[in-house]
């Protein structure tokens, strides 16, 4: 197995993320990953032992592709600590997720194949888990109004509005989805 090539292995997983949201944890085959990446066939099959291996590097990159950047952090951490500045922090959250429409979709099939696969299952709650601990630590440092399950009201509710968007985008519009941010903002968080 070589894995030399940091660039390459991480172009090989972006290339798996892409084959999870666009043909299913069923269509992920070391042969489509080699395709997706235009690399020489049997190129995956080099860096990555086996397919759950694939899966849960997969799931781990979209993550960190997730993580927003410093200035975002920085303009985050000087703006306003009231449930408008809050609501419209969440806003920006729903449409960065949103907007790696592939890498949520990603991550959906990757739950959903986790309940058949017990060690990538106990590998997502470890990195779910821990990316909601990591959220609600923020917050609380943050000064933002609420508490630690507000924060996770939030998580709950907010990530099956990007479920929506991504599946069935025509359901709400976009001002229904932005309308319903601020309001759950409003009516999950007290000051």
């Amino acid at each position: 197995m070589v894995r030399s090539n940091p660039q390459r292995r991480a172009a090989l997983v972006d290339a798996a993320i892409e084959v999870l949201a666009r043909e299913g944890a069923r269509g992920l085959t070391f042969r489509s990953v080699d395709a997706e990446a235009a690399v020489p066939p049997g190129t995956a099959s080099n860096y990555f032992a086996n397919r759950d291996e694939l899966l849960t590097q997969a799931g781990a990159r979209v993550y960190e592709r997730l993580v927003p950047d410093e200035q975002t952090l920085a303009e985050q951490r000087a703006a306003g600590r009231d449930r408008e500045t809050y609501a419209r922090l969440m806003r920006d959250l729903v449409g960065r997720v949103s907007g790696f429409r592939s890498g949520y979709l990603a991550l959906l099939e990757l739950r959903l194949e986790s309940t058949r696969r017990p060690a990538l299952r106990a590998i997502l709650t470890e990195r779910v888990r821990a990316d909601l601990d990591a959220n609600i630590g923020y917050h609380l440092e943050s000064g933002l109004p609420g508490d630690a399950t507000s924060v996770e009201l939030l998580y709950l509710a907010l990530n099956w509005l990007i479920v929506e968007q991504l599946t069935l985008p025509d359901v709400l519009s976009p001002a229904e989805r932005e309308r319903l941010v601020t309001a759950a903002v409003e009516r999950i968080v007290r000051e």
